[in-house]
């Protein structure tokens, strides 16, 4: 199986239109940024979608899609928060170091379970997915509104629901790999252990 799949060819293109988006929210193209993001956006269903009818799921496709799916997002969180760009709606600087700071406790608990334990597969959970499409869509909405230099209620209500996923798919996260660990069986507590217990 070819390892640059169609699949992972709509990932890398996503990668390539971070660095596309940031550029044209800092110079004021809103319009433009807006299309780019939605693009981002569609390709990061498409890929996923291509891979499981094709049945060209690789490593690389594993390693590449929530790669793009963090950088597209935490781009534009941090380039809508920005204090200095002449933006009608911007996102609260407590709403993107939240939406950082969930990343970061997420890596570092896989790395930690992974390294003091044992090697554990975390996939994505429904929340998960939930919080990526809330993010998707807070990130559209800001563009979207700051495209009609218009404010709205929508852009509030989205920065509260992107908050509200932040922290239940965060603790959650936290949750399910303490359960995770708490389930395997320590070393040594197995039959055998038992066995020479008794005698």
């Amino acid at each position: 199986m070819a390892i640059l799949t169609l699949a992972n060819q709509l990932t890398l293109g996503r990668l390539l239109l971070v660095p596309v988006l940031v550029i044209l929210v800092i110079y004021g193209y809103n319009g433009w940024a807006l299309i780019t993001f939605v693009v981002a956006g569609v390709t990061d269903g498409l890929d996923g979608l291509i891979a499981r009818r094709s049945g060209q799921r690789t490593s690389l496709g594993a390693l590449l899609d929530p790669m793009a799916d963090k950088l597209l997002l935490v781009s534009t969180f941090v380039v809508l928060t920005m204090p200095g760009l002449a933006l009608t709606n911007r996102l609260p600087i407590w709403l993107t170091v939240l939406v950082i700071s969930r990343d970061v406790i997420i890596v570092l608990t896989v790395a930690v379970v992974n390294l003091a334990v044992d090697r554990f597969t975390f996939r994505p959970s429904v929340l998960g997915k939930v919080t990526t499409f809330v993010y998707i869509l807070t990130g559209s909405i800001l563009l979207l509104f700051n495209y009609l230099e218009r404010t709205s209620i929508l852009v509030d209500a989205f920065i509260w629901g992107a908050l509200a996923v932040t922290l239940a798919s965060g603790f959650h996260y936290i949750a399910h790999a303490a359960h995770a660990v708490n389930r395997r069986p320590m070393p040594g507590s197995g039959p055998a252990s038992r066995e020479n217990t008794r005698s």
